[in-house]
This record gives C-alpha cells, sequence and structure tokens, in this order.
C-alpha cells in the first residue's frame, strides 16, 4: 500500500508532535516540514532526518510526492495557508480554530467539496478517549434529562499573540459541547477581562444556550495558576466528569441526581424533589493517544474517501461560535445568536434583534 506523502506547515509545540505521530503511523510519510524560524526547521533534521526542510510554502507545495498537508501555523494564518494547500489538489488538516472568520470558513468548505478533497478540523478532544466514553454514556441514556454541562480550562499561559485566551482555549470546549450534544448553539453570552494587561483578553466566562433547556458554562484563563482540564455534565439521573489531567480517573460517573417528585404540593409554590444518592464509578477507559487517533481518522478518511467526525462543517460551527462571542463580549455579555449572522438578541432598554 502506498503511504500517504505528508506537508507539514507550521512547527511549533503542536507541529513537532504532528511530525513525529505521523512517521511512526505505517499509512503516511512525512515528506517535508515548513517554518519560517530556522532554529525549528533545525530541531526537525536534528529530530528526523529524512524529512526535508523548508521556509518557501511555495517550494513545499511543489514536491509532487506530497498528497496532503497539515496546518498548524498562528491561527490568523489558518486561512490564507489551507486555501493554498486546496488549491493545489492537497487533501488538508487544519488546526483549530479552522478560520477566525465564519466566510473564510465556508470559502475553504467549497473549495473542498468542488475539488472532492478531504478537509479536517483539529479538534483532538473528539479522538479523547474520555470524551467518547462520556459521549456513549450519553447516548445510553445513563445521564437521565441532560441538565447542563460546563468546562473549565485554566492555567498560566502559553500567551498567545495572535489571538485571545477565549480563541486559543475555547473552540476545545465547544466543539465537545457540541459533540455532546449533536449541535450547536443557538444562542452565547460572554465577558472577558485584560487581567495580565495584555492587549487581548486573557480570562473568559461563556454561557451557551442550547434551545431545548440545556445550556453549557465555559471558563477559561491564562492568569490561572491552577491547570485544569475538566468536562462536567450533570443530568437527572448521574453528574459525569472528564478530567484529562487524571491519568488514573480519567471519568468519573456520580450515580446521583434529583428530580422533581409527583404533584402532592398542599398550597401554591410547595414543591418537593426526590434526591437519590449512589455510587461514585469510574469506568474502564481505553488508553491512547488522541492524535494518533485523530491522524489515523484523517489518513482512513484520505484513503476511503470518507467524511471526518471534525470535518469542515464542525469546524464552520465552532468558528460561529466564537465569532458570536466576540460580538457578546463588545456587547459585555448581550446575548448574541450564533447563526444568522450572529444577530444581537437583546439591546438595552428592551429586548429586540438588529442585525450587525
Amino acid at each position: 500500500m502506498k503511504r500517504l506523502g505528508i506537508g507539514i506547515i507550521g512547527c511549533g509545540y503542536w507541529g513537532i508532535n504532528f511530525v513525529r505521530v505521523l512517521s511512526e503511523l505505517a499509512g503516511s510519510e512525512v515528506v517535508a516540514v515548513c517554518d519560517t524560524r530556522q532554529e525549528r526547521l533545525q530541531e526537525v533534521q536534528r529530530r528526523f532526518p529524512g524529512v526535508a526542510v523548508t521556509d518557501d510554502i511555495e517550494d513545499m507545495l511543489g514536491m509532487h510526492s506530497i498528497d496532503a498537508t497539515l496546518v498548524c501555523t498562528q491561527a490568523t494564518a489558518h486561512y490564507p495557508v489551507a486555501r493554498r494547500c486546496l488549491e493545489t489538489g492537497r487533501h488538508v488538516f487544519v488546526e483549530k480554530p479552522m478560520t477566525t472568520r465564519v466566510h473564510e470558513a465556508e470559502d475553504l468548505i467549497s473549495i473542498a467539496e468542488a475539488r472532492g478533497l478531504v478537509l479536517m478540523v483539529g479538534h483532538t478532544f473528539l479522538f479523547n478517549s474520555g470524551v467518547r466514553k462520556v459521549k456513549k454514556l450519553i447516548q445510553d441514556d445513563k445521564v437521565g434529562r441532560l441538565h447542563y454541562l460546563y468546562a473549565r480550562r485554566t492555567n498560566l499561559g502559553p500567551i498567545r499573540h495572535d489571538v485571545n485566551a477565549l480563541w486559543d482555549l475555547a473552540p476545545h470546549d465547544v466543539s465537545i459541547f457540541n459533540y455532546l450534544l449533536e449541535r450547536e448553539p443557538d444562542w452565547v453570552s460572554a465577558v472577558g477581562a485584560k487581567v495580565l494587561l495584555n492587549s487581548r483578553e486573557d480570562v473568559g466566562f461563556m454561557s451557551l444556550g442550547y434551545g431545548d433547556h440545556t445550556v453549557g458554562h465555559i471558563h477559561v484563563s491564562w492568569a490561572d495558576p491552577n491547570k485544569v482540564r475538566e468536562v462536567v455534565v450533570v443530568g437527572s439521573e448521574r453528574r459525569i466528569v472528564f478530567d484529562d489531567l487524571n491519568a488514573l480517573e480519567r471519568v468519573r460517573v456520580y450515580e446521583k441526581g434529583v428530580a422533581p417528585a409527583p404533584p402532592e404540593a398542599s398550597s401554591y409554590g410547595e414543591y418537593h424533589f426526590l434526591m437519590r444518592d449512589g455510587d461514585i464509578i469510574s469506568p474502564k477507559v481505553e488508553v491512547s493517544e488522541p492524535l494518533k487517533n485523530e491522524c489515523s481518522h484523517f489518513l482512513e478518511c484520505v484513503e476511503q474517501g470518507t467524511t471526518p467526525i471534525s470535518d469542515g462543517e464542525a469546524g464552520l460551527q465552532v468558528v460561529r461560535v466564537m465569532r458570536a462571542i466576540d460580538r457578546s463580549i463588545e456587547r459585555k455579555g448581550a446575548p448574541v445568536e450564533v447563526s444568522n449572522g450572529a444577530q444581537w438578541i437583546y439591546q438595552e432598554p428592551v429586548y429586540e434583534r438588529a442585525v450587525r
């Protein structure tokens, strides 16, 4: 079987990891790495002497042995680089966020579809066995009625210079929420702060409404010394916790819940609830490397011509949410619709809709 020739554009922390993983997979061969930083190219040469290096993207795209490209540049460069790769007939894997503008994401999808190319977005947590376990528990109706979700993603940096902390971190959790609920939110409300006196928000709090009375909340920070990578799902029957930093118990299931009791109130305003207590269970979670799972999926989709789990449409949904979050922050937390161009759905002093 012919191995897929891979070109990797951008070789920072994630880029060098992609070189490692794709060099280990039987179905791929890393042909070349492109980066404008000579020290990064020297690191590739030191660790992977068989891989060609260049600081010119056109030089890489001129190599006929490259069938697919991985775009691991800064977020603001994702669109022009991915577009150029698609134009030359290469399948494209682009890191999250797919783009920083909705029309850019739509354009990439259109080009990929017109040319019959695979376009995949790097929402790595969709290939995390812990997140997939949570998804399975929800699908098996172990949660009961899903009340709400919340996520925390905090650490001291690393501070980006092209996007704020919300664009850097929240796409992970937005993609997880959309994956678990199998839809994108109807509206968002968000606030951010520049606590480090940075030029961009380094702390953010986001609420997402999914229309069926399910809400989600995301907290991200570059300024918190306590590193947290956590997603919590709360339902009427169980509470499920995904803790990506807990290697021994990545998923915990709390068999506790609360639900309204049958109406027996003797007077208006008097309600009863049934509390249910139970065990705390740590289900078996497959040990695997999400990045390797993700890369294997990309290779499989290219070989078989199938649609990735994190395809262009999934990436576009996340970009739509993030753009709505931007608009909500501009309006100091006012709710903003995600679809239809991120309309502002609250305006002082009365509720009304105003197209941006």
